[in-house]
């Protein structure tokens, strides 16, 4: 079983940068795809927003393209989110997924609170 600890949330604002680091318990060459989400209050569906393969394949929510990057560190076993031009509207808690095939396994991390300000 897969575990995630999330890190680098914090208050920041508005045009600012934070970067979310996610460790795993495992080595990420292991897992196929590492992503991020993020929740706002109220909201009960988590809104992806970005993703990378193993194999190298990104993919990124339109509103975030150009302003974040996703990045793997495998030799830390660690996912990076490096978040820049911070808007009001990227306050949320951010989660970090692990999505595993073979076997099969979804793991989510606890969470990191990102608050812009303006």
């Amino acid at each position: 079983q897969v575990q995630l600890v999330e890190s680098g949330g914090g208050l920041v604002q508005a045009g600012g940068s934070l970067r979310l680091s996610c460790a795993a318990s495992i080595s990420i060459a292991d897992i196929d795809i590492m992503a991020w989400y993020r929740q706002t209050p109220g909201n009960q569906r988590r809104e992806f927003v970005a993703q990378i393969h193993r194999l190298g394949t990104i993919n990124y929510l339109n509103s975030v393209k150009g302003r974040f990057t996703i990045s793997r560190d495998n030799a830390n076993n660690a996912v990076h989110l490096q978040m820049n031009s911070l808007k009001d509207e990227d306050t949320a808690v951010y989660y970090c997924n692990a999505d595993v095939t073979r076997p099969r396994s979804i793991t989510w991390g606890q969470g990191t609170q990102v608050t812009v300000t303006s």
